[in-house]
């Protein structure tokens, strides 16, 4: 009797917001959002440039302590409220629902990375030419320090010479695709290829979300499958070029003198946050949509693994090609490594243009890179986008609205994105990257363990999840979510505040003060909706301090409880049917 009432519950519930159609479904989709661009071109620099080898120390040891911890707190939240990333908070700690609406703002930060698809979606387009356009000076846009790659991949060349020239795929990035202007102040022009690929991106999202989970859920059948098989193809073909095993030997050489630098610490623990995608709303959002059943403990597991595992293989493919263009160029591995746009924009497309069939190459690259991208962007959205819909339920998950609502989100993101396709854009999209969408996630973090592990309670958070799944975690996670990970997350805060450098693109240009004020305001907006909302409610409810505190830290409705008290009522009813049916049958 009790399944099959929970069953008639889950059916409800996902006419009422939408569910999950498989088990399958949640696992791709949440492998496709934490699976993404920083497995590819963060990961394998960063590990390079820390170590090597030693940096997996690091990045093991606080991906145990933090990344799977938060992970699972964030999974099962979801999961046992059933609610998004802001209305989550009335059924745990009503107090924090600051972290929410912090989250939201986030989002609207983070939308900006849809330009990544953008820019590798140009790049595929010029890929089909008989000539890649990277690959010569032969072009319009090149200027008399272009240095083609033949000049670049001939060993008899002094390298020394050409320390005053640019390389034919730096000047294909820089004056083709982005066509730089002198400064954020001079956005220039729109440009109409850009605002294209700009257009078709935002397209593909729409129709991707546009029915919830029960379109994504179909899209990511395809989108998270298919970078593995290009990330596959490009390994085998990596191991096989010439000098790859010198690439590799740079990318895993062990150096454990710096494991004694606090930074190398730092950026392991920044790395795990980006690529579990913890502490940003969105594992929350899509542990929602499960039934109250599944068992988030194994798949928090699993999932996680899967992230850790992508990115240590993304390095091989990475290195292997970058040890096989130095050898090329004869050069160390160490002078052509490089991260971020770098690395996907410039690096990997100017050592596929040294490699036989360069065009099939280099298509696979940038499909992977764009499906990669696709899968995190879809996810935000839709998280944005439901979190929304479960503060105004009746309004817009009327009929026929929520399609409407998802094609004005789209629209609007899209026409605010084109100042990211002007001569300009790459400036205002360091700038929000920087500030709009780093730092604040550790803030984030810290304030949910709080409001989870002291407010709501970390013994209580461990009886949800046993009561889920059947399982109950040991007391190592009540530890991190309590002590360790509120810890970390403080000291990564202050050495940050303290080691605060200007956002500086490429190593030189310096941004306006405004820009940076502007820049600081981003970091405040998400940030000070914490103790905004806080002090708001505390100001708002009756009573002395304490018992305000102690309203605002407990559950305003309990679900378990309202799932239990439901379930009596029923009983109540059937005994009810069975004594009156009982009584006419007398």
């Amino acid at each position: 009797m009790n399944r099959e009432r929970r069953k008639a519950e889950n059916q409800r519930r996902a006419g009422d917001r939408g569910q999950w159609a498989s088990k399958t479904e949640y696992v791709l989709v949440v492998a496709g959002n934490v699976v993404g661009l920083g497995n590819v071109w963060r990961f394998p620099y960063l590990c390079y440039k820390n170590g090597g080898g030693a940096f997996l120390v690091p990045y093991c040891l606080l991906a145990v302590v933090c990344g799977i911890p938060l992970f699972l707190l964030e999974t099962s939240v979801g999961q046992y409220t059933q609610e998004g990333f802001i209305t989550c908070w009335r059924k745990l700690c009503p107090l924090a629902q600051g972290i929410g609406y912090g989250n939201l703002v986030i989002k609207l930060y983070d939308f900006i990375y849809i330009i990544i698809q953008v820019w590798a979606l140009f790049y595929l387009a010029s890929s089909f030419t008989s000539k890649l356009p990277w690959a010569s000076c032969d072009n319009t846009w090149n200027t008399v320090n272009c240095v083609g790659l033949q000049s670049l991949s001939n060993e008899t060349v002094n390298h020394t010479m050409l320390t005053n020239t640019t390389s034919a795929a730096t000047e294909f990035w820089e004056r083709r695709v982005l066509v730089v202007s002198g400064g954020i102040e001079e956005l220039g022009s729109v440009r109409w290829e850009l605002a294209l690929c700009l257009l078709l991106c935002w397209v593909f999202c729409y129709f991707s979300i546009w029915k919830s989970v029960r379109s994504s859920g179909k899209v990511a059948y395809f989108t998270a499958t298919f970078p593995y098989a290009m990330l596959l193809i490009l390994l085998i073909r990596g191991l096989t070029l010439p000098g790859a095993w010198e690439g590799i030997y740079f990318y895993l050489y062990p150096d454990l003198n710096r494991l004694a630098n606090l930074e190398v610490w730092i950026e392991a623990g920044s790395q795990i946050c980006f690529s579990y995608s913890v502490a940003a709303g969105m594992l929350i959002v899509l542990g929602s949509y499960n039934e109250y059943n599944n068992n988030c403990f194994k798949d928090c597991f699993w999932l996680c693994l899967l992230n850790s595992g992508t990115s240590f293989v993304a390095g091989f493919v990475v290195f292997s090609v970058l040890g096989f263009m130095a050898q090329k160029q004869g050069v160390t591995v160490d002078s052509v490594a490089e991260s971020g746009p770098g690395l996907a924009f410039i690096a990997y497309p100017q050592a596929t243009a040294m490699m036989p069939l360069p065009q099939f190459w280099t298509v696979c690259f940038f499909l992977m890179l764009i499906f990669l991208s696709v899968d995190t962007h879809f996810v935000t959205v839709e998280c944005f986008i439901a979190s929304i819909s479960d503060l105004f339920p009746k309004h817009l998950r009327a009929p026929g609205r929520s399609e409407i609502f998802v094609l004005l989100i789209c629209l609007f993101f899209f026409l605010t994105h084109l100042t990211l396709v002007t001569e300009g854009g790459i400036y205002i999209f360091q700038l929000i990257g920087y500030y709009g969408c780093t730092r604040a996630c550790d803030f984030m973090a810290l304030s949910q363990c709080l409001a989870l592990a002291w407010g709501f309670g970390a013994e209580r958070v461990i009886d949800v999840i046993e009561d889920m799944t059947g399982q109950r975690p040991c007391a190592f996670f009540k530890l991190c979510w309590k002590y360790i990970i509120p810890l970390l997350t403080l000291i990564s805060l202050v050495l940050y505040l303290v080691g605060y450098t200007h956002l500086k693109l490429n190593n030189q240009y310096v941004y306006p003060a405004w820009a940076y004020g502007l820049g600081w305001t981003m970091t405040l907006s998400s940030v000070l909706m914490v103790p905004l909302w806080a002090a708001g409610q505390m100001c708002l409810t009756a009573g002395t301090f304490r018992e305000r505190l102690h309203i605002l830290c407990r559950p305003a409705e309990d679900p378990a409880r309202q799932r239990r008290k439901t379930g009596e009522e029923e009983e109540e009813e059937e005994v009810t049917v069975e004594l009156r049916t009982s009584a006419v049958t007398t």
